[in-house]
């Protein structure tokens, strides 16, 4: 892997199966789409849809179809159950839901931080900036793409473009719908973003009252998903860190009621964890 190196474990696969570290894996192809896969011959309960294209949950459902008895969509996704931000709202997940969204990596890490404000201190509205690896939605060189700016070399520019993160908190905090909004700008790194969030409060905070609400979020109720630290971090240092958030108490600034914080992510590494966990969580109902 460009980003994290080699694997250290043997892998080796036959024209049905994928076998790394001892593990055999089932692999097959099909085209026809989700329902033509024969999820129950191999005795899979839950589907993770990470394709990238079955994010709408009418097609999702065909892994139901196929034999799977819930299906987790590793994306934002529309007509779903329920989203979850783990650390958030999972209590919301009671079994009954079948499609399952595990919202983005960005509201991952923002709605974390957003619910310590919105618990300890009342939030009235907000704007936030990720500043995020590029992803492969964009081109490697200036080529025609529906968004503009992503159509420009995404490893020579810094791009800004849209992020549904945060509106999409209010599907994990419904207290705060219509009262996020906010951007991306897209950097040359190929993992390890910030994000960035400016918020005006029911009640005035200090910067140590903020401070001190998120490090006891993080070493209480939201511990393994929130993090904080007063190191002076840099975003190679959060490659690999399994929380969703980790939250750089050094650039917390107040004024007149007004907050601005920022909280790092490994979006692909913090995201992958919070998957493992609500498969976990998923699975357990079954």
């Amino acid at each position: 892997d460009s980003t994290l190196g080699r694997l250290g474990k043997d892998v080796s696969f036959d024209d049905n199966s994928l076998t790394v570290g001892g593990t055999k894996i089932g692999a097959l192809a099909v085209k026809e789409g989700p329902a033509s896969v024969p999820w129950g011959d191999y005795g899979v309960d839950v589907v993770v849809e990470s394709t990238g294209i079955f994010t709408n949950a009418d097609k999702a459902r065909g892994h139901l179809e196929g034999g799977a008895k819930k299906v987790i969509i590793s994306a934002p996704a529309s007509g779903e159950d329920l989203t979850v931000v783990m650390g958030v709202n999972d209590d919301q997940y009671d079994g009954s839901q079948t499609i399952i969204s595990n919202a983005s990596c960005t509201t991952n890490c923002l709605a974390p931080v957003a619910k310590v404000l919105s618990d300890e201190f009342g939030i009235i509205k907000g704007l936030m900036t990720t500043v995020h690896a590029y992803t492969a939605d964009q081109n490697l060189l200036d080529a025609p793409h529906k968004d503009p700016r992503r159509a420009r070399a995404a490893a020579l520019n810094m791009v800004p473009t849209s992020t549904g993160a945060a509106k999409a908190v209010a599907l994990v905090l419904p207290e705060l719908k219509g009262k996020f909004d906010g951007y991306a700008v897209r950097v040359p790194l190929p993992t390890g973003s910030l994000t960035d969030l400016t918020v005006e409060l029911e009640k005035k905070a200090s910067v140590d009252e903020v401070n001190a609400a998120v490090k006891a979020a993080a070493e209480g109720p939201m511990k393994g998903i929130l993090k904080y630290t007063e190191d002076p971090i840099v975003s190679s240092d959060i490659v690999t860190d399994p929380h969703s958030s980790i939250f750089d108490a050094p650039l917390t600034k107040a004024i007149d009621g007004q907050i601005k914080i920022a909280s790092w992510y490994d979006n692909e590494w913090g995201y992958s964890n919070r998957l493992a966990d609500l498969i976990g969580l998923v699975g357990k109902s079954l």
